[in-house]
């Protein structure tokens, strides 16, 4: 039995994140959903530091990363991740307004397993937003098990 794999999705806007969560539940996503407003509380999350929620060992993530966000940007929690053993596993989708080719192209380099732009057209963002749903029924995600 395949385990469940909860969405992070780093976004600083809450009229984007809304939109995001409502268009994943249209598309027949019902996994866990945990937003955060800025890349400092995803990093607190996953590396389990500061005060607020942390991750527990075994689940299974899959993170939308805002590039644009306060404290610390989506460019450099994807750094972090991916200089990380084991946190370097979570898949992660760069969705963002940038569209930007040397951006795209270090996010890649950086590792992040897409990147989506944030059309500014509401179709197009919602039709985005159903093919990543689409996306998330069928991708394996490895659990996280070490604890930093």
């Amino acid at each position: 039995m395949r385990k469940e794999i909860h969405i992070i999705i780093a976004e600083d806007d809450e009229g984007h994140a809304a939109l995001i969560k409502k268009n994943l539940r249209r598309a027949g996503i019902e996994n866990k959903i945990i937003r955060f407003a800025d890349g400092q509380q995803v990093l607190d999350f996953l590396f389990l530091k500061g005060d607020g929620p942390h991750r527990q060992s075994g689940d299974s993530f899959l993170l939308l990363l805002d590039i644009r966000m306060p404290k610390v940007d989506g460019v450099e929690v994807l750094r972090q991740l991916k200089a990380d053993q084991e946190l370097r596993k979570i898949p992660v989708i760069m969705l963002t307004t940038t569209d930007d080719p040397r951006e795209v192209d270090h996010c890649h380099q950086l590792g992040c397993s897409n990147y989506i732009t944030k059309p500014v057209d509401y179709d197009k963002f919602v039709t985005a937003v159903r093919q990543l749903g689409l996306f998330l029924m069928i991708v394996q995600v490895p659990a996280i098990d070490g604890i930093n």
